[in-house]
């Protein structure tokens, strides 16, 4: 009789393939809400409901963060997914109204299409990157903590100073940095660092709608409808 001994890089490699099919089958379902949350923020305008100007803002960032937060705390149970899905919707509604006013017209739609094939595109570039780079995650995360800092203290500083130009070199950075933090979420999952499907699609998803959302600010000052 043989005596059969698992393998424990292949049990390694198996758990971590299973944990990225997750991530991105949760990441798939979660633009669902994402989509009806969208047409929901067409019609009903989600700042002016939390009140506008600063009071929106600020509420606005209390319930993105409050959101990432529980989610983070549920990231191994069903609630977690749960709460992805809220959040999502939440996040749909508020690039709703953008999205209506694009699509009203021929010129947006085009802008909408184009936003949407460039996101795509550099997801499936960061996902492949992430597959075979053989950059040092631990120095990825570090780079990524300080660019995140710097990205929030700017887009604060911008919400007082209001100056296109700075604007659009934020979203074009945020481009960027939603980029990497796609590959470094992918490459995480892929070298065990990130055990949690639900933490890895919640990165992931910020970052896909970060680059959408920004790439259609810099579309539409660079066509005039901005």
């Amino acid at each position: 009789m043989t005596n059969k001994m698992a393998n424990p890089v292949s049990g390694s490699i198996s758990s971590q393939k299973f944990v990225l099919s997750k991530a991105y089958l949760l990441l798939a379902v979660s633009f669902i809400p994402c989509a009806l949350g969208a047409l929901a923020g067409a019609v009903v305008n989600p700042m002016a409901l939390l009140g506008g100007g600063w009071m929106g803002i600020i509420l606005f960032f209390a319930f993105l963060y409050g959101m990432v937060f529980f989610i983070e705390k549920n990231r191994y149970n069903k609630i977690g997914i749960a709460l992805l899905q809220v959040f999502t919707f939440s996040m749909g509604m508020m690039i709703g109204p953008v999205l209506g006013m694009l699509l009203g017209s021929a010129a947006g739609t085009q802008i909408v299409f184009s936003a949407a094939i460039m996101t795509v595109a550099v997801f499936a570039a960061m996902t492949f990157a992430a597959h075979k780079s053989k950059a040092d995650t631990a120095a990825m995360s570090r780079f990524l903590l300080v660019g995140a800092v710097v990205l929030m203290t700017a887009v604060i500083a911008n919400l007082f100073f209001k100056i296109p130009a700075v604007s659009l070199a934020i979203s074009a950075v945020f481009v960027v940095f939603s980029s990497l933090m796609i590959m470094w979420q992918t490459k995480a999952v892929i070298e065990g660092g990130e055990t949690s499907y639900i933490s890895a699609a919640l990165t992931i998803f910020i970052s896909i709608y970060n680059i959408f959302s920004n790439l259609l600010h810099l579309l539409m000052a660079l066509t005039g409808n901005d």
